[in-house]
């Protein structure tokens, strides 16, 4: 969970993913796709930022980034929107200090992931 390139530009940590987590033809992660079909990763004003992060750009949150966030609080708890800013103020490497705490099984070592809410080494419920 500490590599800088499984966190995706809208915020979300790839490494925790159940699509990332999966056995069976696993997804590489947001920056990692070959092929990709996010269209925040296509927006043309994420070409334009330094950072590669939704928050650098004028728009920051925009109607799509704002729908994605609504959609992993009401679902998952977690706000992408909250993400960004925590990375914007505090830097990548605090975030994802963070987010190995958050997602660390306390039972097994494993990663809990975000979409089954439990540890998918030991299957553990996560205790967020």
């Amino acid at each position: 969970m500490k590599r800088k390139d499984m966190i995706a530009p809208c915020g979300m940590n790839c490494a925790v993913c159940s699509g990332y987590l999966r056995k069976d033809y696993p997804c590489m992660g947001c920056r990692n796709m070959e092929y990709k079909r996010c269209v925040i990763f296509k927006c043309e004003r994420l070409a334009q930022t330094a950072s590669g992060f939704c928050y650098e750009c004028v728009k920051f949150p925009c109607r799509r980034m704002r729908e994605l966030d609504a959609r992993y609080v009401n679902n998952y708890n977690v706000s992408l929107i909250g993400n960004l800013r925590q990375i914007q103020a505090a830097g990548i490497d605090l975030f994802l200090q963070s987010e190995t705490a958050k997602w660390t099984c306390k039972g097994c070592g494993g990663t809990i992931c975000i979409h089954k809410g439990y540890c998918w080494q030991c299957k553990l419920p996560a205790k967020i």
